[in-house]
């Protein structure tokens, strides 16, 4: 249910969000984060000022600096707005912001590692509300590493979704409210059929719009994020992976070794790297190339190749001090 509006602001507030879901933003952080600056100007029976920012801030201290800061950002949009009709209205300035937190380095796991999580699952054992623990976690992980889904992609999947005969997934409505359908992966299609007939065995929920990792917790059946996270977490523990730092790898982190394993591919193999991007793009659900390149990171194998690739092709253009080219002759 959305929330009612009863501060000063409230008039604005929801012009402001009528206008941005009529342009086809859902906006849900975005009304979250003003539901929590209403109640507290209404408690507080004050207009927005820079002391009462401060104060209201101040009542998210749990929250990481960066997420703060993107808090105030979204309210400061929110008084731009207002500003085109009260233009004697505070607007909070951006140089007084928390600063932005450091962006944690993605771990790219080894491709060994991953035979190790997926040998792991043997280890989970059901429970009374989650009969298929086993098979949902590992056809979990084949689904992150094999085909890049975000968290919430992965886990908000039906029975539907899976067309089994065609071998494609059906990724609804995600970021960028763009659905896509994506081919999918041997060891994929056989895991999502291990799943559903172990359903059918079970005679548990296996009708189109049941989640297609389906556990009894919840009411709903879906698995929230943590509670899918959590077992993923205990998975990397049990196999001893850890980054440089000592922590934990994060589920986000399969989809940044799915982009670089794909050009690992793609340059073992002789590609067009650059030709490919674009369907890679298209497949991890981006509106460009460019969000891509945030996930394509530079590891040792991948600058080896595309070095020894570049020394084939173009490496009789440069010339030693000495005279000699790159491949030990002389000019």
């Amino acid at each position: 249910m959305r929330s009612r509006f009863t501060s000063v602001l409230a008039p604005t507030i929801t012009r402001y969000l009528s206008l941005k879901e009529a342009l086809g933003s859902a906006y849900m952080v975005e009304r979250n984060v003003m539901a929590h600056l209403d109640a507290f100007l209404a408690a507080a029976g004050h207009d927005l000022d820079s002391e009462i920012l401060e104060q209201w801030i101040k009542t998210r201290s749990q929250l990481a600096s960066g997420v703060r800061r993107n808090w105030m950002r979204i309210v400061r949009n929110l008084c731009l707005y207002r500003r085109r009709t009260e233009p004697a209205c505070f607007v909070p300035d951006p140089s007084k912001f928390p600063p932005h937190h450091q962006v944690l380095k993605p771990y790219i796991f080894q491709e060994a590692e991953i035979d190790r999580l997926l040998a792991e699952t043997g280890q989970l054992r059901p429970a009374n509300r989650s009969p298929l623990r086993r098979q949902n976690v590992l056809l979990g992980l084949v689904l992150l590493y094999t085909a890049g889904l975000r968290r919430g992609e992965l886990l908000r999947l039906t029975v539907a979704d899976c067309d089994l005969l065609e071998g494609t997934l059906l990724v609804r409505e995600s970021k960028f409210h763009k659905s896509r359908l994506l081919p999918l992966s041997g060891d994929a299609i056989r895991a999502i059929k291990v799943l559903l007939q172990e359903r059918r065995e079970k005679q548990l929920p296996l009708s189109p719009d049941s989640p297609l990792l389906w556990n009894d917790y919840g009411g709903s059946g879906a698995y929230s994020g943590s509670g899918f996270g959590e077992a993923i977490h205990y998975l990397l523990r049990s196999s001893g992976i850890r980054t440089a730092t000592g922590r934990l790898p994060r589920v986000h982190d399969f989809r940044h070794t799915f982009a670089v394993h794909a050009l690992l591919r793609w340059y073992r193999t002789g590609r067009d790297v650059q030709a490919k991007l674009p369907a890679l793009a298209a497949y991890m659900g981006h509106v460009s190339i460019v969000s891509t390149q945030h996930y394509l990171h530079l590891v040792d194998e991948l600058a080896s190749i595309a070095s020894d690739r570049f020394q084939k092709r173009y490496g009789v253009l440069i010339k030693q001090p000495n005279g000699a080219d790159t491949r030990g002759g002389r000019s």
